[in-house]
């Protein structure tokens, strides 16, 4: 059975605690969710008994991670702790649970299962491209144009096949 990978919104779904199987996510989402739940000790208790385990990933895999979303241009739309869900799922070779776009998209781009919660989940895998609204020139990894000045807009375009894709084992 592969490892499950929560992120925070598997927990406002109420997945660990409607499931026997044991789930694992990092010290950052578990600091965003403790406050669910009414208290700390439903999640304490998933903890205790062994259902719920905190595993902080490696700095290589969160480097992985960070280095292909930049890739992927979704970056800046991904937050801390989505980085570290990501990463542990590399770590875990694992499932990731989520509803989250931008993390299903950069999974997708790694081939990690994912796993969505209340949606059918993302049905192409894409690419961001920012463009000027002015120039109209298409531009990575910046924010503004460097003709004229204009902030950069973000685009999704669909994912060309690559015969060169990196798998997620790669950083092992």
């Amino acid at each position: 059975m592969a490892s499950r990978v929560l992120d925070a919104t598997s927990f406002y779904a109420g997945i660990p605690f409607s499931s026997q199987e044991p789930s694992f996510t990092t010290l950052l989402v578990f600091e965003e969710i403790k406050h669910i739940k009414k208290s700390h000790d439903a999640v304490q208790t998933l903890i205790d008994l062994g259902r719920l385990k905190i595993i902080e990933p490696e700095q290589k895999n969160i480097d992985f991670i960070l280095e292909k979303a930049n890739n992927t241009g979704d970056l800046l739309n991904l937050s801390k702790e989505d980085v570290s869900v990501l990463a542990l799922c590399i770590q875990l070779d694992g499932e990731l649970v989520t509803d989250d776009y931008t993390v299903s998209n950069v999974a997708k781009h790694l081939n990690l299962k994912v796993i969505p919660l209340m949606t059918k989940g993302i049905s192409k895998i894409l690419n961001n491209v920012y463009f000027c609204p002015a120039c109209n020139k298409t531009f990575e990894k910046i924010s503004k144009c460097p003709i004229c000045g204009s902030k950069l807009r973000k685009k999704s375009v669909e994912r060309k096949p690559s015969s060169n894709h990196i798998h997620k084992k790669a950083i092992v």
